[in-house]
């Protein structure tokens, strides 16, 4: 039997990068428990989806990562371009690793996404660059890439680095650092710079202390900018990276020349660390961080405590210095503090105020909480009725103007869903692009809530990205097999995880169980819950009592017969339960055939809907707590006063005097 007749066809897979994608997941699974070796290979996928479109790499282009890992920034401008209407046939690959395990991993990844002519190659970059042409190095369109930190520059030893000579060392023009020295990050930086087409860019992630560093890395920082190469500085937030917990910067850069006539000669500084969302082991970027930070460099922007757009005269008066703090500083103001109010009690009027848009956003008068305090008018006084902190938290929760503005936004939404729904029901099999639908549903769900003044429009345009980034699988098969290969799909990932033996997540709690199967679902809890009760039952009953002679029998307690009856409950529980467990996939693939493209539409678009609606829920959730935690700093600071402070330090003393007396010894 040929070969040929064993070989997996797109039309086989649900869409049709699924092998690659699977394969992806791998790796970052498998990054994502190899601790710090994971950073050796793998750049967290959001920070390479933001320096993706920092870069926004074009149909006819040339991509090159000369520090490539696994391939993840060179296989997402391939997405991305196709996700923006591009042929990414027409996108040329290039990339450099120099681990041959890890080149081995790009290779494959490469194979696995359909992207065969990737041009990698297995050697190190910095000693012997292999992408040459004609006796020259090769120049590219766009670079993207996230070299080790702190690598030594050539050999570490005197021997070593007696024979040392790296190819190409006209590369280093602004200079080279000592030999040996674990700072080659500005010479991947040069190298990089070298390998530019004349109108070429580059983004890539560097260590803060590349910025500030003296001695020959500002020579070459100072090369760089008088050069007027640099055209962004980004700084990011800490414990992003797998296998370091430091934060690290984005350098975006353009060859001489290759800067728009108004970004020449200047440096926008972005200051994005604390754009994060904290995880448990790693702190992550959100989709709204990405579009704050890729929406204010693409428009070159200001923006208060965030970013600033700095001159190369300033830049040179500072001694070079890129230090991002020292432009964009965006440390929170301290935590005001009344001293009168400290000594009295009250909350300062002027603290209410300075939160004014925080609460006018959340549609909350302040003062359905608040009270005036009687003679004082520039002070509030918390309402008599709420007597401790614990109370706050219900009273905003169920305050009527904060209710009536989520329930406005809302129901903006659920408009908005039901014009927007058909639009994505039509994305089945008629090949029109997922970048199209992607902006439609931006633009319009921006221009639908952006009314209602309740999140800010990084949010609006984060729940998009986030519902879309979460759903992207299921978009490209709804494309490529329609909504009922939608719901095949969800059928197999079921079924796979009833096989696997080492499951993290239940079966039971897939979106598609939980809408087909809701009373079959409770059946099976309803006896789970009856088992594991008989199951305590009978273990207690059982429990071999503490020896005592003089405990008086317990009249209550189980006989042999109760115990007995529990176990043959307990038996015909387990043997339904089994039973049902067993009939599952059968009782699922039959509900799943049973429907037809009416009813799969209804159930992919209602499954769509609830997904996009959890995540504008999490955002309303996250600006209420905002609210919570102004007024309970305010109890905290205010509602115990040093007044009452000095009575409870008296009452003690003479509480403690009394008990002296009683003593005799005062």
């Amino acid at each position: 039997m040929h070969f040929s007749q064993y070989r997996l066809r797109n039309e086989d897979f649900e869409f049709p990068d699924l092998l690659g994608a699977a394969y992806e997941y791998l790796i970052g699974d498998f990054a994502d428990s190899a601790g710090k070796k994971g950073g050796e290979f793998y750049t967290p996928r959001p920070v390479v989806r933001m320096m993706v479109r920092l870069a926004n790499p074009q149909e006819g282009q040339s991509v090159y990562d000369p520090c490539c890992g696994s391939g993840g920034m060179l296989i997402m401008s391939k997405e991305y371009l196709e996700e923006q209407g591009g042929d990414p046939k027409h996108l040329s690959i290039f990339g450099q690793e120099n681990s041959g395990s890890v080149w081995a991993i790009a290779k494959m990844n490469m194979l696995l996404h359909g992207i065969q002519s990737a041009d990698l190659r297995n050697e190190d970059t910095i000693e012997s660059p292999q992408h040459v042409e004609d006796g020259e190095l090769m120049r590219f369109d766009r670079i993207l890439t996230n070299p080790p930190f702190s690598w030594p520059f050539g050999p570490n030893d005197k021997e070593g680095q007696k024979g040392w000579a790296p190819s190409f060392r006209e590369r280093f023009k602004y200079g080279e650092v000592p030999l040996g020295a674990k700072k080659a990050d500005l010479m991947f930086l040069q190298h990089m710079v070298a390998s530019l087409k004349s109108d070429g860019m580059l983004a890539t992630v560097m260590p803060h202390g590349v910025l500030f560093r003296g001695g020959d890395e500002k020579r070459i920082r100072a090369g760089l900018l008088e050069n007027d190469l640099i055209e962004a500085v980004i700084g990011l937030a800490p414990n992003l990276f797998y296998g370091t917990g430091i934060p690290a910067c984005i350098l975006v850069l353009r060859n001489k020349g290759a800067k728009a006539p108004e970004r020449k000669g200047k440096v926008l500084f972005i200051n994005a660390d604390r754009e994060y969302y904290e995880g448990r082991a790693q702190n992550h970027l959100l989709p709204e961080h990405i579009e704050k930070i890729a929406s204010t460099f693409e428009g070159f922007a200001e923006a208060d405590n965030f970013s600033r757009i700095v001159s190369l005269e300033e830049l040179r008066q500072n001694d070079y210095n890129l230090n991002i703090r020292r432009y964009a500083d965006n440390a929170p103001a301290p935590e005001p503090q009344d001293v009168h109010a400290h000594l009295v009690g009250g909350i300062p009027l002027k603290e209410v105020r300075a939160k004014q848009a925080l609460f006018d956003a959340q549609g909350l008068d302040p003062m359905d909480l608040l009270t005036p305090k009687p003679g004082e008018e520039d002070y509030v006084d918390f309402r008599d009725d709420l007597t401790d902190r614990a109370a706050i938290k219900p009273v905003i929760e169920q305050n009527a103007g904060i209710q009536n503005k989520e329930a406005r936004l809302k129901d903006s939404f659920e408009i908005w869903w039901q014009q927007r729904a058909p639009h994505i029901a039509r994305l089945s099999g008629n090949g029109q692009q997922l970048s199209a639908l992607r902006d439609e549903l931006i633009g319009t769900f921006t221009h639908a809530l952006d009314p209602i003044s309740m999140l800010d429009r990084f949010a609006v345009r984060g729940i998009i990205a986030g519902f879309w980034d979460q759903n992207k699988n299921e978009f490209r098969t709804l494309q490529a097999r329609g909504v009922l290969g939608v719901v095949d799909a969800w059928r197999t990932s079921v079924i796979t995880l009833l096989e696997d033996d080492q499951k993290k997540t239940s079966p039971l709690d897939h979106k598609l169980v939980t809408f087909l199967l809701a009373d079959y679902v409770a059946e099976l809890e309803d006896l789970q819950a009856k088992k594991a009760e008989l199951d305590a039952r009978i273990k207690a009953a059982t429990a071999q009592p503490e020896e005592d002679d003089e405990a008086e029998p317990d009249e209550d307690a189980p006989t042999e017969a109760d115990i007995k009856g529990w176990k043959s409950e307990r038996t015909k529980a387990t043997k339904t339960l089994k039973a049902k467990q067993a009939g599952f996939e059968a009782h699922l693939s039959e509900a799943v055939d049973d429907l037809d493209e009416a009813g799969a539409a209804e159930l992919v678009l209602t499954i769509l809907h609830n997904d996009m609606l959890g995540i504008l829920d999490t955002y309303i959730r996250q600006q209420r707590q905002e609210m919570i935690a102004a007024f309970e700093s305010w109890w905290d600071k205010y509602q115990v006063t040093l007044a009452d402070i000095e009575a409870e330090r008296d009452e003690a003393a003479s509480e403690l005097k009394g008990f002296l007396a009683g003593l005799g010894y005062v």
